[in-house]
């Protein structure tokens, strides 16, 4: 590989990251404009590994906002992240994958407080605006507290 292709390569990858960054962002802060700005026209998201929906983002984004009332305080982090870029012949392709786990801490607005951890799988295509999400998976493998409803 030549460096310029290297340097393509760290560039597609931070770019990655900054997507995985935004999506916890936007959830965190209730911002669905940006949630669905994420995802390409066809992007899909599948919480129904932690007990939510699947379907299109904007639908999944609808339900979300409906959801995540419960919990006006959130904040998860996404960590040991595994990034891996199409690799075509030692160039950088246009889809990427990226596993990676997550912390979830919430607090309802009585105090009760819900946390949970798993891994989230994520899909990505490059499109010309940059890179977006196509598909997003959830697999919650723990949880401590109970989530409003689930009593």
């Amino acid at each position: 590989m030549t460096q310029r292709v290297d340097l393509a390569t760290v560039m597609d990858r931070l770019a990655v990251d900054d997507v995985v960054t935004d999506y916890a962002v936007a959830v965190d802060d209730g911002d669905w404009d940006a949630y669905r700005a994420l995802f390409t026209g066809d992007g899909r998201a599948d919480y129904r590994g932690s007990g939510g929906i699947e379907g299109p983002a904007a639908e999944v984004a609808e339900w979300l906002a409906r959801a995540m009332r419960l919990f006006p305080v959130r904040q998860h982090l996404i960590v040991n992240r595994r990034v891996t870029v199409q690799d075509l012949g030692g160039y950088p392709g246009d889809r990427a994958e990226v596993r990676a786990d997550y912390l979830n801490p919430m607090r309802t607005e009585s105090g009760d407080e819900f946390v949970s951890g798993g891994r989230y799988g994520f899909v990505l295509t490059r499109e010309e605006a940059g890179w977006r999400l196509r598909s997003v998976v959830i697999e919650e493998k723990w949880r401590r507290g109970e989530k409003p409803g689930d009593a």
